[in-house]
């Protein structure tokens, strides 16, 4: 059989999920033509379905050795990494897939869009996670400082002669360690629902994208978008509003300065959401 032949071997097992045959063909076919991006690609989504991030990794990086702009090279490798947790890299692929596709004007749906979202929610949730980490060891080691403080305190006026006022001073280390344990957790009781509410809402979302929106505007239909999301539509879909489906062309958007207000805002109080 040709190279071509294995190939469409291999995409008829692929749609019949039989992806470890499906891998053998693309294989078969790779010894055959090695040179042939696409073989590569192929069977690096058949690594993606197996859960093989490894062998994904290194078909994508062997697709873009013959191909540096195959979207699908670059599109699996940032899946890929992903599922190994190395979201900046994932996210640098996506973005380059992303821009391969709009400039070969392919359609990939919200198929590379919703993977760099996820690129991008995952590496804030690992973010988020060391920074509670990092306030919980700060809080226990705050707790015991305060606590190793008084007890050199109540070690020292009972080791002393003489004091009259023993038990009065004792009981005023308990109160004032007392006292200062409880400022020490109240106020990372406040970091905690502060942390709890680091969602950004979803009216400041893209209707597309679903990403916070930098510069929003609005249709004929009152339908507020990211204007680079409704713009890439408009050049790559069709000159329709996504929602309403009612004609829309670039000229008709116009700036929603309420919303941007409201954006602007929000960064100012939520400085993080920049990296959401």
């Amino acid at each position: 059989m040709s190279a071509v032949e294995l190939k469409d071997q291999g995409n008829k097992y692929f749609a019949s999920r039989n992806y470890d045959s499906a891998a053998s063909c693309y294989t078969k076919a790779i010894i055959k033509s090695p040179n042939t991006p696409t073989f590569y690609t192929n069977r690096s989504l058949c690594y993606l379905k197996l859960k093989n991030w490894e062998a994904a990794i290194q078909d994508c990086k062997k697709a873009l050795d013959h191909d540096r702009a195959s979207v699908k090279g670059h599109f699996f490798m940032g899946q890929a990494l992903v599922e190994i947790g190395l979201y900046d890299e994932a996210a640098t692929s996506l973005n380059r897939a992303h821009d391969l596709a709009k400039e070969q004007k392919l359609n990939f749906g919200d198929e590379i869009t919703g993977a760099l979202r996820l690129a991008k929610r995952k590496r804030w949730s690992l973010i988020e996670n060391k920074r509670i980490q990092e306030e919980i060891e700060l809080q226990t080691y705050l707790n015991r400082l305060v606590k190793e403080e008084s007890e050199r305190q109540r070690d020292s006026i009972l080791q002393s002669t003489g004091d009259e006022n023993k038990d009065e001073n004792l009981a005023n280390i308990d109160d004032e360690q007392e006292k200062r344990l409880k400022d020490i957790n109240d106020l990372f009781a406040q970091l905690d629902v502060r942390r709890k509410t680091r969602d950004v809402p979803d009216y400041l979302c893209g209707k597309i994208s679903f990403e916070l929106m930098r510069n929003p505007v609005i249709t004929p239909s009152g339908i507020t978008y990211d204007k680079k999301d409704i713009v890439e539509h408009l050049q790559r879909v069709g000159h329709f509003d996504p929602v309403t489906r009612a004609d829309l062309k670039q000229e008709q958007l116009i700036p929603n300065l309420a919303m941007k207000e409201v954006l602007d805002i929000y960064l100012e109080e939520n400085p993080w959401a920049e990296d959401f």
